[in-house]
């Protein structure tokens, strides 16, 4: 009873005074990216970017709390302790579920489904469903950490929230090496799509690669942290929490602010004409329209192939004959537009 006693009365939520000033900070910086990351999501309907936008808010309102607190200190309360702890751990789930959702959308854009090592039907659907896992995992240790009253409850809610942090580790090492090998091999073999697209995707897989990075080492960080235990150093200096998390989380939200997915997932612009060879083994040609993969449209050729190709083949052989007669043609009205092009010096 006297044991008992003794853990309450050394209990305290923070081991160190909160920082008013530094989260403040943090607190206007994920507000500016919430409401940019909101137009953004409105104008372009990348409703995709709801769990990434919900990630902002959830990283601002953890840093209130956070605020709340150093105002507080030495007597904090609870419910500022409890909304700092679990929003600030979760946020950066919200933001992977997101980022998770790009590769597909990528992969199916240029066309090379065959290079995914993980079915593309399945590809999100899987690196989601893990991280609904550690978002749960990290909740629940999150829970009962924040309402924790003894160093063996927090222990209990520590172990629960390494586990959360361990898949999340393991599926984001995952989806990185999915993104390697898929970026490998469509450099090795590039689709025919992959030569039309004008937009500049493959730097959309270093946005990847560098973001999936800095919430990596995040999520190590706080792992390590949470092994250490409560009396560790990095639970007792909040400059460790400060740049190992709420930076880099910071960078990654303005990140996709610079490079938003609407800005690569456009599928194709009208880049002229492409050569292809039909069933009959003659040389045809097409225009391809853009469509919007940020909203699930679909590629469509804009003209019938073959009555192109035929008109096309009539033109070239107006374009002989006048060569020949060593003279220009000058369009009249009597000409069909439809199928005839005006020689061009």
């Amino acid at each position: 009873m006297s044991d008992n006693n003794s853990d309450l009365a050394t209990f305290a939520y923070y081991k160190y005074d909160p920082s008013t000033a530094a989260n403040a900070i943090f607190v206007a910086l994920f507000s500016i990216t919430a409401v940019g990351h909101a137009f953004l999501l409105a104008r372009n309907r990348t409703w995709y970017f709801i769990p990434f936008l919900v990630g902002c808010l959830f990283e601002a309102v953890g840093y209130i709390g956070r605020v709340i607190s150093a105002g507080e200190t030495p007597d904090w309360t609870l419910t500022p302790y409890l909304i700092q702890s679990l929003l600030i751990l979760l946020g950066p789930s919200l933001y992977a579920a997101s980022i998770y959702m790009i590769l597909g959308r990528l992969t199916c854009m240029l066309e090379a489904e065959a290079y995914s090592v993980i079915r593309v039907k399945w590809l999100t659907k899987i690196f989601v469903l893990g991280d609904v896992f550690s978002f749960l995992a990290q909740g629940a240790g999150g829970g009962m950490l924040a309402k924790a009253t003894t160093p063996k409850d927090q222990d209990l809610g520590n172990n629960i929230i390494l586990v959360g942090l361990g898949i999340q580790i393991a599926f984001f090492g995952l989806f990185i090496i999915t993104t390697i090998i898929f970026h490998l091999r469509i450099a090795a073999n590039p689709t025919a799509k992959s030569y039309s697209v004008t937009v500049p995707w493959r730097q959309l897989l270093w946005v990847l690669y560098v973001t999936n990075t800095l919430i990596l080492i995040r999520s190590v960080f706080r792992m390590i942290e949470y092994a250490l235990g409560w009396d560790s150093i990095l639970m007792k200096r909040e400059m460790y929490l400060l740049v190992l998390d709420g930076m880099l989380m910071v960078i990654v939200s303005v990140a996709f602010m610079r490079y938003h997915p609407s800005k690569f997932l456009v599928g194709y612009k009208q880049v002229g004409m492409r050569s292809a060879i039909d069933l009959e083994g003659s040389t045809v040609e097409g225009d391809y329209t853009m469509t919007s993969y940020g909203g699930g449209g679909q590629h469509r050729p804009s003209t019938n192939l073959k009555a192109h190709d035929s008109s096309r083949l009539e033109a070239d052989r107006r374009d002989s004959l006048m060569l020949g007669q060593g003279r220009h043609h000058r369009q009249t009205p009597s000409d069909d537009a439809n199928s005839y092009t005006p020689l061009r010096r």
